[in-house]
């Protein structure tokens, strides 16, 4: 989702939004997306601000994380994470070039996280004084410390106080962010969005978030490019699902994004961009119900999954189609609108559902049918709730990572939102009622950030704080990790590698300070990431991306 922050100020978007378009010890043991909708809406809610016909609403979602040998040798985890040249593993894999093994904490062959809480990412409860022992990239073993033999020469870090989850599994993720003018909103200019090449891949990593669905490219040559960089080591990141070009109707009102002429050029476009190397495809607000379903015939006959971000086709209307998975949730469905016709996003697109009860019939029947096609939900929490007054909590570590300029225009709206009335409706909480009702009658829910907006989101960042609403939603802390670790994994096809931690598994978990299965707020608290059994340093990933985000 995005906000235009460039849009005329007569009237502030703060809740009718369309949405796509955050003391270690180491020992070492020895030897070792069709019409021209428009129309204000909010008028009444903030004159004087930002005035957002419906269609540019609805694209800002758009653009808009056993006693150790006698011998062993211990090592303050401080000085690993200050870049201690002892933290290297003597044998560092040569795959990694300098500049990705500046980041790495920890590399050996064998390494035992001992004395820690397991968050596993099944929604089973923590395991208390657990070893974890990391073979070759692979978990080896997971057990009480009492029953795991570390080898010698192993790595041994101790935990205590401390868990780990599995990486976080991101699957409403992008590599770019809303263009900055460096003065707030101006009238006229077009909705732009700029590839983040290179501060997102770190942020991502830095905040545990180890794989990801970009959900939607404006440079998809870029985000090939990027995965191939990372997966042979030469840059640090997360694993990448690369997902195609929006497949996108007419109406668009991001000049980035083709508009598709019909069935055939989509069926064209997907079999292009899937020879070219893309792994699924979002179909976005204005596409034709005769061009979404080209999309799914051509992407399932080659075994690939299709999303969507919809307004001109309904929640139902696609999961007819045989859509596998929908974007935001309820928010953007226009199916609920009087004023919806066939194969048209509404003029009013995202004023009817302040109307809608989550528990009525049709909402209801809805939710019935998505569950019985095994059509999935992307949570993005996170990028409605930019919308609401003073939220989410201001944090340094966002405003550091910015530009000047995006800095600016992030916190210009943020300020007129804040100091505008209330919206009559919290969309943020309906939204909510509504993914949990979707949980509850069985469906699956998975989770992501959608880093735009008006740029309040950014990667990595955005998905803890994910996690965190989910929370608010009313999941526990155990549910809403399962929802955002192993459910994707499922989703991507992945789960005997990632998504959960278990033997034979990939040591892709994210090591924190606290207890996230009590307190989800440690979620943020992140000390290391361990991706492929390398272990990575969050604090130099994200200083060296400081001043970045809107530039890069």
């Amino acid at each position: 989702m995005f906000i235009d922050r460039n849009a005329p100020h007569d009237y502030l978007p703060a809740h009718r939004l369309s949405f796509d378009a955050e003391t270690l010890v180491t020992n070492t043991a020895p030897g070792s997306q069709r019409s021209t909708a428009s129309g204000p809406w909010a008028r009444r809610h903030y004159g004087g601000f930002v005035r957002l016909t419906t269609r540019l609403f609805l694209a800002f979602l758009l653009l808009i994380p056993r006693a150790l040998p006698a011998a062993a040798q211990t090592l303050q985890v401080a000085a690993v994470l200050a870049g201690s040249a002892a933290a290297l593993s003597a044998q560092e894999k040569s795959a990694l070039s300098p500049v990705t093994k500046s980041f790495v904490a920890i590399d050996a062959p064998v390494i035992a996280l001992q004395h820690v809480r397991v968050v596993d990412g099944t929604g089973a409860p923590a395991t208390e004084n657990q070893t974890v022992l990391i073979d070759h990239g692979n978990i080896r073993e997971l057990g009480p410390d009492a029953s795991i033999k570390v080898p010698e020469g192993a790595k041994i870090v101790d935990l205590s106080g401390h868990s780990v989850i599995p990486g976080l599994v991101g699957m409403h993720e992008h590599m770019y962010y809303p263009a900055a003018s460096g003065a707030g909103p101006v009238p006229g200019a077009p909705a732009l969005l700029d590839e983040m090449g290179f501060s997102f891949p770190r942020l991502y990593l830095a905040a545990g978030v180890t794989t990801i669905r970009t959900a939607g490219s404006i440079e998809p040559y870029t985000d090939l490019a990027l995965k191939k960089l990372i997966d042979t080591g030469q840059q640090p990141g997360p694993k990448m699902h690369v997902t195609g070009p929006y497949l996108e109707g007419l109406g668009s009102f991001v000049p980035q994004f083709h508009e598709l002429s019909g069935p055939e050029e989509t069926t064209r476009m997907v079999n292009y961009w899937i020879d070219t190397g893309a792994t699924s495809f979002k179909a976005f607000m204005h596409i034709t119900r005769a061009e979404l379903s080209a999309a799914i015939k051509a992407a399932h006959a080659r075994g690939i999954k299709v999303t969507g971000h919809l307004c001109s086709v309904g929640f139902s209307e696609a999961a007819d189609l045989g859509i596998d998975n929908l974007e935001h949730g309820i928010i953007v469905d226009e199916e609920f609108n009087p004023h919806k016709q066939l194969d048209v996003c509404p003029p009013d697109a995202g004023n009817a559902i302040e109307k809608v009860d989550i528990e009525s019939a049709p909402v209801q029947a809805m939710i019935r049918k998505l569950v019985d096609k095994h059509v999935a939900i992307t949570s993005t929490l996170v990028i409605f709730e930019t919308f609401q007054p003073n939220r989410p909590p201001l944090q340094q570590r966002v405003l550091q990572a910015l530009s000047q300029p995006s800095r600016t225009d992030y916190l210009a709206v943020r300020t007129k939102i804040a100091e505008g009335p209330p919206p009559s409706v919290n969309l943020l909480k309906k939204e909510m009622q509504f993914e949990y009702a979707f949980v509850k009658a069985g469906g699956v829910l998975l989770s992501g950030e959608d880093p735009t907006g008006y740029g309040g989101v950014l990667a990595g960042y955005g998905d803890q704080r994910q996690v965190e609403l989910l929370v608010e939603a009313g999941f526990s802390p155990l549910e809403a990790i399962h929802i955002a670790t192993q459910n994707g994994a499922d989703f991507l096809g992945e789960s005997d590698r990632i998504g959960t931690l278990k033997s034979g598994r990939r040591a892709d978990l994210v090591v924190l300070k606290g207890d996230p299965s009590r307190k989800i707020e440690d979620i943020e608290n992140v000390e290391l990431v361990f991706k492929d059994g390398i272990a990575y340093d969050p604090k130099k990933l994200a200083d060296s991306v400081a001043g970045a985000v809107g530039f890069h």
